[in-house]
C-alpha cells in the first residue's frame, strides 16, 4: 500500500482560542518500532481537547496535532521484534486492514502511528463511529469508579454533568453496580435522557440549588463520593454535599481549573480528594486489558449505549464549532461529537 508523504491535520500553532484550529498539511508520522500506523476514519471530540488548544494542559510541541481520540483502519504493524513476540501484543491479534479504536494525542488526522499499547481492536459489531466514541469515556467511568473511587452497592453518587457522553456511561455504570445515582443537567429534555442511562434522580442546576437538592434527597446525609467533570463552577459546593468520610473525584474542568485550596478543607469530615487520569490506570498492557474487555462487555450488552450527538466536517470550521458547542457552558449535547476524518 502506497502512503502518502504528507498528509492533512486539524493543528494549532500556538495557545488560543477556537481560531487557532487550522487544517494543515504536516509530515506522514514518524512510526516508532513498537507503533502502529492507522488511516483515520473518525476523530472524537472531547473536552480534553480545549485543555491543550487553551493551554491548560501544555502541549508537547507546536504546531500540535488536536484531539486524543479516533478510529481507523491498520496500515503498518510495529517492527520491534520484542514487540511482536510480546503475549499482550500476540493477544490483541493485530493485521493489516483491522479496525482499532486509538487514545492518545495527535487523532485528527488523516494517518496516526501511535504505541500498539494505546491501540485496541474493534469487535465487527461495533462501527467506526463508535470506535471513535468509546476509549476516552468508557475507559475514564471504568477506571474512575474502580479505583478512584470504588463505586458499590447503597452507595449514593454525584455527577456533574450527568448528560454529557461521559456524564451519561458514568451513570449507567453507578448504576449497574447497586448506586443511587443524582445528577446535574441543563435542560428538563437532557434530564429525561440521563434517567433514561441510570440518573435516578437530576438537578437542573440552572433552576434549583444544587447543595440543598443533594440534602434533601440524601436526607441531610449527603453522598459517598462526587464526579466532578465541571471543575471551578462546582468544585467549592462540593465539600457542603459530600458526607463524612466521602470522596470528591475531580474529572474534569470544563468551566476552568478550580482555585487551588488547602489540605485543611478536607479536614472537617475527613474527605478524600483525587484528581486522577484514565491514562496513568492503564499504562502497561496488563493494567488496560481487563478495562478494555469490560468495556466491550458493557457495549454488547447495552449497559454502555453510545450516543453520537452530531459529527462534524473535517475542516477547520468543522473542528472549531464541534470544540465550541462542546465547552458552552448548558450546551444542548447529550452525547458524542465526532469528526469525520476519512473512509474506511
Amino acid at each position: 500500500m502506497s502512503l502518502p508523504t504528507n498528509i492533512q491535520a486539524i493543528t494549532f500553532a500556538k495557545n488560543g482560542g477556537v481560531e487557532v484550529l487550522e487544517k494543515t498539511s504536516v509530515p506522514f508520522p514518524q512510526q516508532k518500532p513498537g507503533d502502529i500506523v492507522a488511516k483515520v476514519v473518525y476523530g472524537g471530540v472531547n473536552m480534553i481537547d480545549t485543555y491543550f488548544r487553551k493551554g491548560l494542559y501544555p502541549a508537547p510541541s507546536f504546531p500540535q496535532v488536536s484531539g486524543v481520540e479516533a478510529s481507523g483502519v491498520i496500515v503498518k504493524l510495529p517492527t520491534d521484534p520484542a514487540v511482536l513476540e510480546n503475549k499482550w501484543y500476540k493477544l490483541r491479534d493485530y493485521k493489516i486492514g483491522d479496525r482499532v479504536a486509538i487514545n492518545g494525542q495527535g487523532a485528527h488526522a488523516e494517518y496516526i502511528s501511535k504505541s500498539w499499547k494505546d491501540v485496541y481492536p474493534l469487535p465487527n459489531e461495533l462501527s467506526l463511529e463508535i470506535g471513535a466514541g468509546i476509549l476516552s469515556h468508557g475507559l475514564t467511568v471504568l477506571t474512575l469508579m474502580t479505583e478512584a473511587y470504588n463505586v458499590k452497592k447503597g452507595d449514593t453518587i454525584l455527577i456533574h454533568t450527568v448528560a454529557g457522553g461521559l456524564g451519561l456511561l458514568f451513570a449507567a455504570y453507578a448504576k449497574s453496580r447497586g448506586a443511587t445515582v443524582i445528577g446535574t443537567t441543563s435542560t428538563p429534555e437532557k434530564a429525561e435522557i440521563a434517567k433514561s442511562y441510570g440518573a435516578d434522580h437530576v438537578i437542573l442546576y440552572t433552576k434549583e440549588n444544587t447543595v440543598e437538592r443533594v440534602l434533601e434527597i440524601t436526607k441531610g446525609e449527603g453522598v459517598h463520593a462526587v464526579f466532578d467533570g465541571v471543575g471551578k463552577d462546582t468544585f467549592l459546593a462540593n465539600f457542603d454535599l459530600l458526607r463524612r468520610k466521602g470522596t470528591l473525584v475531580a474529572v474534569g474542568n470544563a468551566s476552568g481549573a478550580p482555585e487551588p485550596i488547602s489540605p485543611l478543607k478536607l479536614a472537617p469530615k475527613n474527605l478524600k480528594l483525587v484528581r486522577p487520569s484514565m491514562g496513568n490506570y492503564i499504562v502497561t498492557p496488563e493494567e488496560a486489558h481487563p478495562y478494555f474487555v469490560e468495556l466491550v462487555d458493557a457495549l454488547r450488552s447495552g449497559l454502555f449505549k453510545i450516543r453520537i450527538e452530531k459529527t462534524f466536517p473535517f475542516t477547520a470550521e468543522g473542528a472549531q464549532a464541534a470544540q465550541t458547542e462542546l465547552a458552552t457552558p448548558g450546551n444542548k449535547i447529550a452525547g458524542k461529537l465526532l469528526i469525520k476524518i476519512g473512509e474506511e
